[in-house]
């Protein structure tokens, strides 16, 4: 099973908005036959893939499969009956499938007298799919915020300028997160401080090798992304979300408009109005880099599922903040986060921490 976990994992980034599946063959003496995983939406399943790769050692075999066997016929057909045809005698998977419109795969292979048990390894598996997971039993895109700071918490001088806080294997390591990502989410203050381009450069990888995620620009006004935008360079998909009534007739033409209600309180969009709006693009997971208003709009909202802090030793003394009001006016009110990661990225420290709420059902 682990290694159908690690099997999954290469199609962290391509799947979306399907899960990343792994699976593993094993004949019927125990040896392995096949493996295979869900490489790209629309493409064959893990279980597909490992079948092939089987071949006649599959009949009277075991597989192992990170997540429920499907019961559905979408754009490609049921895996659970395939597994079924294949002459599998016993499926071990990690984790449930909550999608209503898929699960249901174990009974439908129990009833074909296939030996079924779930469970193996069930919080290594959640953790592995956590994006996808998240935005079916949430209805919404997962959203990691990420920031990079000094240690007493600026993310820029009080002059403004902010190249560079970080280190340059810091800033790789946000490649790889926007190479994980849907989609990648900025403000109308960094649209105009930075002019950022939003895309993914990892060493050693060609761009056949990235799907590049969809680059988001909330800019409520409509003044802050103009003809000439390293935003709208061509080589990643934009989109620019903008209130109602916002005049966004000057970007007609550059690149696909969302118009959203404004926020009932402070300044921006309404929130969970723009994650709705990602996840009816089939959109099922966010990095936002936005700067201190944007994530003070994400956590006020209480729609950040995961916090990845870089953090310089460096002392500034003054300076903007990593976070902006987000609604809390007391400590009885903090949002606590549990540390589920550290790790040294050069001089930097990477601080990985999800916000304590109530377990995900595959998670209890």
């Amino acid at each position: 099973m682990r290694r159908a976990i690690e099997l999954a994992a290469r199609g962290i980034g391509h799947t979306s908005p399907n899960p990343v599946v792994g699976c593993v063959v094993l004949d019927s003496e125990g040896r392995t036959a096949g493996e295979g995983w869900h490489h790209r939406a629309g493409g064959p399943h893990a279980e597909i893939e490992a079948l092939r790769a089987a071949g006649e050692r599959a009949r009277g075999g075991t597989a192992l499969v990170t997540l429920e066997p499907c019961n559905h016929t979408g754009r490609t057909g049921p895996c659970a009956q395939a597994l079924i045809d294949a002459g599998i005698a016993r499926v071990v998977y990690a984790v449930s499938d909550p999608n209503p419109t898929a699960t249901g795969g174990a009974v439908t292979l129990a009833d074909a007298g296939v030996d079924v048990e779930g469970g193996l390894l069930v919080d290594e598996a959640v953790a592995g799919n956590e994006a996808w997971l998240t935005s079916v039993l949430r209805g919404r895109p997962f959203v990691l915020w990420k920031y990079a700071a000094t240690l007493d918490g600026r993310i820029a001088a009080a002059d403004g300028t902010s190249r560079w806080i970080s280190s340059p294997q810091s800033r790789a390591d946000v490649h790889r997160l926007r190479a994980a990502a849907d989609a990648v989410i900025v403000g109308s203050g960094t649209a105009r401080a930075d002019d950022p381009q939003l895309g993914v450069r990892i060493s050693g990888l060609s761009d056949d090798d990235i799907t590049p995620p969809l680059r988001v620009v909330v800019d409520s006004g409509a003044g802050a992304v103009r003809p000439g935008a390293r935003v709208l360079d061509g080589t990643a998909p934009t989109l620019i979300a903008v209130a109602e009534d916002a005049d966004a007739s000057h970007l007609e033409g550059l690149a696909p408009i969302v118009r959203l209600p404004r926020a009932a309180e402070g300044p921006g969009l309404h929130i969970p109005d723009l994650l709705k709006a990602l996840y009816e693009r089939d959109v099922r997971s966010v990095l936002l880099e936005g700067g201190p208003t944007l994530a003070g709009a994400f956590l006020a909202a209480r729609v950040v599922d995961k916090v990845v802090g870089y953090l310089a030793p460096v002392l500034l003394g003054a300076g903007p903040a990593a976070v902006g009001d987000a609604g809390i006016t007391t400590i009885a009110q903090a949002l606590r986060l549990d540390v589920t990661d550290t790790e040294r990225l050069g001089p930097d420290l990477r601080i990985t921490a999800t916000p304590i709420r109530p377990a995900l059902p595959e998670e209890n």
